[in-house]
């Protein structure tokens, strides 16, 4: 149906309208958390809130990186995610590979439905066994323990999210290079990856973000200060009798300042991502 320009710029100015909307309705948390970070005590616990800041304090902040231990709760997030997100991409490219290249043997089919089974089952009720797991091979308090269950949960989806990228490449590129005598693993580096850059930045994103902002294994797994993660480290700003609001809305925003800076980088890749595979031709 064809529209006259009067109707196609209505169209266009209602669909910014409604992407201003939802904008504004996402961004709403992460702007009333900062604006609570610069408000000193006593606006903070007015009991009429506004978006409005009389006198502008970076106190909180200060107190945040300065008086307390964030830095090392954030050093140890960095870690265990960045850890974790490795050790999840490289299992997941061998597994999503043999799902993608040999998902006609009747084995692979019973691992590709155990490994969509194993997503069905909520974290909470795994969470005592691999306590007690964990506590059998003294693996409490180390990070040890919060690598090896963040990456048992990852690597079921980031290995679906490589195959359905891997499904989209052509087999005969792999023929082409086995006919130079190039072997299997060889073709995975040298043939196959190179191509799935994309896919591999969105599958190891998600697989940071994930490990980054995972609560409760490391607040179950980590008593040890010296080992806490950023999530239940900071829990630590809520005391028995008061809680400081301030302090954990300035620690919340210190630590979405990397995933916000991952995904302004990555952005694109992770789009192409995302759709890659989802249309074969």
């Amino acid at each position: 149906m064809l529209m006259s320009k009067k109707q196609k710029f209505w169209l266009q100015a209602l669909t910014y309208a409604v992407l201003v909307v939802l904008a504004a309705y996402c961004l709403f948390p992460f702007l009333w958390m900062t604006d609570t970070a610069l408000k000193p005590m006593n606006e903070v616990r007015t009991s009429h809130p506004t978006f409005y800041i009389n006198d502008v304090t970076f106190g909180n902040f200060s107190r945040v990186l300065l008086e307390s231990q964030f830095v090392t709760f954030f050093g140890n997030s960095m870690y265990v995610a960045i850890t974790t997100t490795i050790l999840s991409l490289f299992i997941s490219i061998f597994a999503g590979y043999a799902l993608s290249r040999f998902s006609s043997y009747r084995g692979v089919k019973a691992v590709s439905v155990t490994m969509l089974l194993s997503q069905m089952v909520p974290g909470v009720l795994l969470l005592i066994p691999l306590y007690l797991l964990m506590k059998n091979y003294h693996l409490l308090d180390t990070y040890y323990s919060m690598i090896l269950a963040y990456t048992t949960f990852m690597v079921p989806l980031c290995t679906f999210m490589l195959k359905g990228y891997f499904d989209s490449i052509p087999y005969e590129m792999e023929e082409s290079a086995e006919i130079d005598g190039c072997s299997r693993v060889g073709i995975i580096f040298r043939i196959i990856l190179p191509v799935s850059i994309p896919s591999l930045i969105a599958t190891a994103l998600f697989a940071f973000v994930n490990a980054w902002n995972e609560f409760m294994f490391g607040f179950v797994f980590i008593n040890d200060e010296a080992h806490r993660t950023l999530t239940p480290g900071i829990t630590l700003f809520k005391g028995l009798y008061m809680t400081d609001w301030g302090s954990i809305m300035a620690a919340s925003v210190l630590s979405v300042i990397p995933v916000v800076i991952l995904f302004v980088f990555m952005q694109r890749f992770l789009i192409d991502g995302m759709t890659a595979g989802a249309v074969k031709g």
